[in-house]
């Protein structure tokens, strides 16, 4: 698995935007809206700190273990590598839900005169800001469970005798 590129998830996250943007124009052209969820921020919020936290335990248990303290808890490679999908999908995930919301709110900014709109553009921009924050603990997250270059990254792509 590749590491995360913020090219990607940008790339994901406008052409999510401009979909959105141009489908609630055309669902508002109807005469209806959709609605931005209260719950989409706090949801999104609420992966941001559990990919955080688990990057902070796992980036405090290495340090320990490569400290060689006594007692430290070791660090199971499959746990970290479990960590680091999760964090790569919510990362991808959470690039695609922003772009969603943050085209919706772009739409939603020519009518905040109106109460019910004005709620829902807020909520579009929390979404963002949540989104971004879920794909920056990703990427601390993937950071902390890097491993360090070795003598052996230079030669990988090419056969050994």
């Amino acid at each position: 698995m590749g590491q995360l590129r913020i090219r990607v998830l940008f790339g994901i996250f406008a052409v999510a935007g401009v979909l959105s943007w141009g489908g609630t124009r055309l669902w508002d052209s109807l005469g209806t809206l959709p609605s931005v969820p209260l719950a989409a921020p706090i949801v999104l919020a609420a992966i941001a700190v559990v990919l955080l936290a688990t990057a902070l335990s796992l980036r405090s248990r290495l340090r320990a273990q490569r400290e060689r303290r006594p007692g430290a808890k070791g660090v199971d490679p499959m746990m970290a590598a479990r960590a680091v999908v999760f964090g790569h999908a919510s990362a991808l995930v959470a690039a695609l839900v922003a772009g969603m919301y943050g085209g919706t709110g772009v739409f939603l900014l020519g009518s905040l005169d109106i109460p019910a709109r004005r709620d829902q553009a807020y909520y579009a921009g929390f979404s963002v800001l949540a989104g971004i924050a879920v794909i920056a603990a990703a990427i601390f997250l993937e950071r902390v469970c890097k491993l360090p270059d070795g003598p052996d990254d230079e030669h990988q792509g090419t056969a050994r005798a």
